[in-house]
Order: structure tokens, then sequence, then C-alpha cells
């Protein structure tokens, strides 16, 4: 039997958060019908943001409340705050995620707070995740380097981690925010967290801003690693840093882990399916590094 590895599909938000065509919470329910139509059963589906920081996440509680099929798919939701946990709540969201960024001057961009007040604040929604029976996990954002303060110390990284396990974090996704790692730097970070937290704890989540996600990818996997984030065509960018582009393409994925053994249980003709209507939706999404192939082959029947 082929060893899984799951894929959390972040395209409805990390995808869109960045897009200067904003889709109706009609239009983001139905590329998120075509991703579970493609198999892929956990899927970031809005974030509980500000709809004047971030437009694109306008109408978050309709769209989770309005989620297809909620009793097979593991719905993540991420949040800035308190109030946006509260939100998130009161809507029926049943996972979690928080974002601590590692440096200074990013929390202060991201989320207006400083470093302490923001593990503060995480702190304090791990622990009452924890209590309300929801399930949780911490992002820890620029792991590897920064818009604005440069390389990021990998013991900052190890600190975070441990402090968000804990507070009572279920997982912690270390973050490529704007695509600066190379494969040696995810090897040792990562290599260093397996050990101390175990790989069924940690997961990654890549940019592909030099055109190394998939590479970052597979030296994680080779750490143990067996979950990853990962965006329909591509899409993707962070508002709040600078220069950073899409995330590492789910058909990218999908195709290389495919073809190493490994199980995701995703349709790959469905999936090229789902990016198709991703392109036509939002007019800005690029295709992963596979996708005309993939494109190809499916048009000759061949997936």
């Amino acid at each position: 039997m082929s060893e899984k590895i799951i894929i959390n599909e972040v395209g409805p938000r990390d995808g869109l958060q960045n897009q200067s065509k904003l889709l109706t919470v009609d239009q983001r329910l139905a590329m998120i019908q075509h991703l579970l139509d493609a198999n892929l059963r956990a899927v970031e589906a809005t974030s509980f943001v500000s709809p004047k920081a971030v437009p694109a996440m306008a109408g978050a509680g309709d769209l989770y409340q309005r989620l297809p099929d909620t009793n097979k798919v593991d719905y993540s939701v991420l949040i800035p705050n308190e109030k946006g946990y509260e939100l998130a709540i009161a809507a029926g969201a049943k996972s979690v995620a928080v974002v601590l960024s590692a440096t200074e001057t990013m929390n202060q961009n991201n989320i207006h707070m400083s470093l302490q007040e923001t593990i503060e604040v995480c702190r304090t929604i791990m622990r009452r995740a924890r209590q309300d029976g929801v399930a949780n996990r911490a992002y820890l954002a620029v792991a590897f380097e920064c818009p604005y303060e440069g390389p990021t110390d990998p013991q900052v990284v190890f600190e975070l981690a441990r402090d968000m396990f804990a507070a009572g974090a279920r997982e912690v996704i270390i973050a490529d925010t704007i695509g600066a790692a190379h494969p040696g730097a995810v090897k040792h970070m990562m290599q260093v967290l397996v050990q101390e937290h175990g790989s069924a704890a940690m997961s990654c989540h890549f940019h592909d801003t030099r055109g190394m996600a998939l590479a970052n990818l597979y030296a994680a996997v080779e750490t143990g690693i067996r979950k990853f984030d990962a965006s329909i065509g591509g899409l993707g960018g962070c508002p709040f840093a600078p220069g950073a582009t899409g995330n590492v393409a789910t058909e990218d994925v999908v195709l290389m882990l495919s073809q190493m053994g490994f199980d995701t249980g995703v349709d790959l003709e469905r999936l090229v399916t789902a990016v198709e209507f991703a392109m036509a939706l939002t007019g800005n999404c690029p295709g992963g590094h596979s996708f005309r192939w993939l494109q190809s082959r499916k048009a000759k029947g061949l997936l």
C-alpha cells in the first residue's frame, strides 16, 4: 500500500487573498466544489479577517455556513485575533489556524501587533480552541526569510514552535512566505523540528517566488513530513509581504508525489478541470509548471 501524503488546498483563501478581481461567495463556493470533485479532502476555505484589510475574504461567515460535504472534508479557516476566532466559531468552524510571523516587522505589517503581542494572542487562541474542542494549527510565517528584516534565525523558529505546542497547538506549519528558502535550509530546519516534535505534528507551506517550491517540498518529504499546503494553479501571494508570489501549485505537487509512489488521493484529471475553472474565474491563475503538459494529457484521455 502506498504511503499517504495529505494535500491541504489553500487556493480558496491564500490563493485568492491577493487577487485584484474579487470573487463573490457563490464563485468561491463553486471553486471549492471543483476541488472536492478532484477528491481534495483538506481545504483552507476562508479567513475571518476584516474585509477592509482583505476585501477578497468578505462574506466569510456566509461562505463557511454554505460549505458542502462538511462531514467528509477537513475545512480550516485562518484567523488573525480573538475577534476572528469568535466570528469563526459563531459560523461553525471546526478547525482554525493562526499566523505568527517570526520577525517583529512582519507582525507589525501583517496584523498590526508586535511579535510579543502576537505570541500572546496565538497562545490564547490555541488554548481557547483546545477548551472548545476545535482543531487548532499555528503557522510560523517568514520562517526562512522576512521581506523587511532579511534571513530568519532558525533558532527563533524552533523556539516559536515550542511555544505554540506548549500552548496546545495540534499542528505547526512552517511557512516560506516569500519563497526564499532552498532545499538545504528546508532539510535542516525540518530535521530538527521532526526530531523534537515528530513528523505527524508538522506541516509545510511553500511559495514559488524563486522557482524552488517543489524542490523545497521534496526536501521536506525526505525528512518525513507528510502534509503540505498547495494552491490550485499556483494561485497566491501575500498582500503584506512585498515580492511574494504564488504558492506551490497543487497539480505539480500531486504529479510529483504520485510519480514517487505516494498516495495523495487526488484525481489528476479532475484537478486539471479545477485549474481550468480557476483560470476562467480569476483571469490571473498562472498554472503550475506541469499544467500545460497535464492539460494535453487530459485532452488525449491519458490521465
